[in-house]
């Protein structure tokens, strides 16, 4: 899971802990969702695929990590400030839908921008687009090597469709790194539908991904859940179609204290959809 230069060195370093065992919470259920659990199942499930179904660490802790490995070469600046500084901005970056809406087909060169930005707005001769180069490589590397099934999400998936619920898998991005991740886990057995925003001409928000694969599974949306880690792209926007809301928090964060999202249901885990 965990591959040589970035998970097996990660054991023994502070702090890096959470990146590979910050997903495999066990927390408890509330009162609202262990009610939920006894519930019975929907005819149809929307899944979400990063940080719902695949998860690649937690991004600070992965920056600090890397940061960590080129600390000789950052300094007068200590990893974790380098860390937190790139952290903030790549937020920044991410919160703007429109800018999002594009950049997410380029995911690569979007981050190399922002890394080489923060590293050059330090002011320091030696934080140079060179060196913002390797720190993002190896950062994309790292993630790659993180990626993987959260504790018990392809088992659940697995017994869901055995269970005879219709499942679709609606991911946004491109169609070449998307698919590249359906293929390396197995997902499209898992699925009676795959839609991926590359090979379509919407993606989440958009009304049209959800009425989309409804429509192919052949439900409404009182029969549909949706299941994903995005509030506005998994609980806001679904929600007005009427379909109920799942927000996956596997990284147990809770809701952002500013969100006026309320999901229909918080899981700190997929299994957490069939059962304890």
């Amino acid at each position: 899971m965990f591959g040589v230069g970035c998970g097996s060195a990660a054991d023994s370093r502070p702090g890096f802990e959470p990146v590979i065992n910050g997903f495999m919470s066990d927390v408890a259920h509330s009162a609202d969702n262990r009610e939920a659990v006894a519930s019975p199942l929907p005819r149809a499930i929307l899944f979400d695929l990063d940080d719902t179904i695949l998860a690649a660490g937690q991004r600070l802790q992965v920056l600090r990590f890397i940061a960590g490995e080129f600390e000789a070469e950052l300094l007068p600046f200590l990893p974790d400030e380098i860390a937190e500084r790139l952290d903030t901005a790549l937020a920044l970056f991410w919160s703007d839908p429109v800018r999002h809406k594009i950049a997410r087909f380029g995911i690569p060169e979007a981050r190399l921008q922002v890394i080489t930005d923060t590293f050059v707005a330090t002011g320091f001769e030696h934080m140079t687009p060179e060196l913002a180069e390797r720190f993002a490589i190896r950062f994309a590397a790292c993630r790659d090597e993180l990626t993987d099934f959260f504790p018990r999400a392809r088992e659940t998936i697995e017994a869901l469709k055995a269970r005879g619920v219709l499942l679709a898998l609606i991911t946004n991005g491109g169609a070449a790194t998307q698919r590249a991740k359906i293929e390396r886990f197995s997902l499209a057995p898992l699925f009676d539908h795959i839609q991926i925003e590359g090979e379509h001409e919407f993606g989440k928000p958009d009304v049209r991904a959800y009425l989309h694969a409804m429509s192919v599974l052949g439900v409404e949306a009182h029969e549909t859940w949706m299941v994903g880690d995005n509030l506005e792209w998994e609980v806001a926007a679904p929600q007005k179609l009427g379909i109920f809301a799942i927000w996956h928090d596997g990284f147990s964060t809770g809701l952002p204290k500013d969100s006026t999202v309320r999901p229909d249901r918080i899981i700190q885990a997929i299994s957490e959809l069939i059962g304890p």
